[in-house]
């Protein structure tokens, strides 16, 4: 295990990725019903979002390592509560991140794998029904091919290769799991490798799919989150029609156990 305060990402971090600049595009999606993703969080920088995560445990967040873009951490925050996140309409139930924690194997590339991080918040969340849920993660998922899933976040809708203005409203979109070698046969036809321990859903051969933006949102699948939006290929959600790209939660089970045992 790895406590890491502060990490210096490359500034691009590769081709492959959905860079965490601005929100999700989900695309052929709908505004998430209200109360719906409880558990769902914006990652922000200086109150200004990111990326997506999810709450797992009172104290933390899980959302993918390359959404840590920035040495200045102190300006690292979290909302929660509410799918919608103008802070200028809404009353935002903010959280200061105060350990970021990337697990060791991730090495800057979310192409390489392990692209999955913990942030510790800095204050304890109370748990509601109405507003705040943690949501749970799955060790031994049972996944078979086209299993319906759920993907949301927050950012444009339209299949554009360039974020160019806030959107606010949470939306969300139902994928399904593609088979893990039809995944890698289709990735190998744009010459690029998949790495170990991810899921693939939604994208190919599909009109709903998670683009640009927004990683680190949740994939969930019979009401467990099991994956973590990680990349496509050149930030283009159209062409290579090729699947996308998630961390599979199952394999980290155990460091994220121990990194929260480590904290009490």
């Amino acid at each position: 295990m790895k406590t890491l305060h502060i990490l210096l990402l490359a500034a691009a971090f590769t081709i492959l990725t959905f860079h965490g600049t601005h929100g999700e595009d989900i695309i052929n999606g709908q505004k998430a019903k209200e109360n719906s993703f409880q558990f769902m969080a914006s990652v922000q920088y200086k109150h200004v979002h990111k990326c997506g995560g999810f709450l797992i445990n009172p104290s933390y967040v899980l959302t993918a390592a390359h959404c840590y873009f920035s040495t200045d951490s102190q300006y690292l925050s979290v909302v929660l509560g509410s799918h919608n996140i103008d802070s200028e309409m809404n009353n935002l139930r903010r959280y200061l991140v105060q350990i970021v924690y990337i697990h060791p194997s991730y090495d800057g590339y979310p192409v390489d794998g392990s692209d999955i991080m913990l942030l510790k918040l800095s204050q304890e969340v109370k748990l509601n029904d109405k507003h705040v849920k943690s949501i749970k993660i799955s060790k031994n998922p049972q996944l078979d091919t086209n299993t319906k899933c759920q993907v949301a976040g927050w950012g444009e809708t339209k299949k554009k290769q360039r974020f160019e203005s806030p959107i606010y409203d949470l939306m969300e979109a139902d994928v399904s799991i593609i088979n893990i070698t039809v995944c890698k046969e289709e990735w190998a036809k744009v010459r690029t490798r998949l790495p170990n321990n991810i899921l693939c859903a939604g994208g190919y051969k599909s009109k709903s799919r998670a683009c640009q933006g927004d990683s680190g949102g949740p994939l969930v699948c019979n009401g467990v989150a099991v994956g973590i939006v990680s990349f496509n290929y050149n930030n283009n959600c159209e062409y290579p029609d090729v699947p996308n790209v998630y961390t599979e939660i199952s394999p980290y089970v155990d460091w994220i156990k121990k990194v929260i045992e480590a904290d009490r």
